[in-house]
């Protein structure tokens, strides 16, 4: 199984915490976030890792270098800022088999990879199950199929958008993109064409892009 996990975070609302680092390389009690969603990656069996990096990918490949715990990481490096949907139609690039994770590089969502599945559709998403929210969409399914996304506010429940996806490789190939441009609003717009599909989880979930969660994040690891 392969993933790509995007790294190119600048972490502007953590800057108190991550200083001049990448996103993904906020220190969780010694070892940089990334490293956890590595973990992760290595329990769920992927055994090939693209890394959609930018804002000083060096820090990364520094400390991980082409290997982690035999998982083969390749860097997909952007030379300017493509937007989370060009830094994933950049990636794919590396990626060999029809089927591929993405994982953010920003997020753990602690579920089970092996339980999302395509069939005819062109991407599934991972979401998890919320209550009493308001930074986060809220997605509508029906009988596993995804008919809307909701805009932020206050809902008492729902279910958010856990930042993992499996995809079909040619996701992008049906249509004419720019360089640079966003999943998240290249999704929103065509998921009817792309027959999205979703998978609900509720395992732990955790988004360090505040200090607030980045610091709970911090405290369940301390607590384990």
């Amino acid at each position: 199984m392969e993933a790509i996990i995007l790294a190119g975070g600048l972490g502007t609302r953590l800057k108190s915490v991550v200083k001049d680092l990448p996103k993904p390389m906020a220190p969780i009690c010694d070892k940089p976030f990334l490293q956890y969603i590595l973990e992760f990656c290595f329990k769920n069996g992927i055994s090939n890792v693209v890394l959609a990096v930018s804002y000083r990918w060096e820090i990364i490949k520094d400390y991980f270098s082409d290997n982690y715990k035999g998982i083969k990481l390749t860097y997909s490096v952007e030379d300017e800022p493509l937007g989370t949907g060009g830094a994933i139609k950049q990636a794919l690039k590396y990626i060999g088999q029809k089927e591929c994770y993405i994982i953010n590089g920003d997020t753990f969502f602690d579920i089970e990879l092996k339980k999302m599945y395509l069939n005819d559709a062109k991407i599934c998403f991972a979401l998890k199950e919320m209550r009493e929210f308001e930074r986060y969409g809220n997605v509508k399914v029906d009988n596993g199929c995804i008919v809307s996304f909701e805009e932020k506010s206050f809902c008492e429940k729902g279910y958010i958008n856990g930042g993992i996806y499996l995809l079909d490789k040619s996701i992008f190939d049906d249509f004419t993109l720019e360089s640079k441009f966003s999943f998240e609003e290249f999704i929103e717009a065509n998921f009817k064409a792309l027959k999205a599909k979703a998978i609900i989880f509720d395992d732990y979930f955790i988004d360090i892009g505040i200090p607030e969660d980045y610091n709970k994040f911090i405290k369940k690891i301390k607590e384990q």
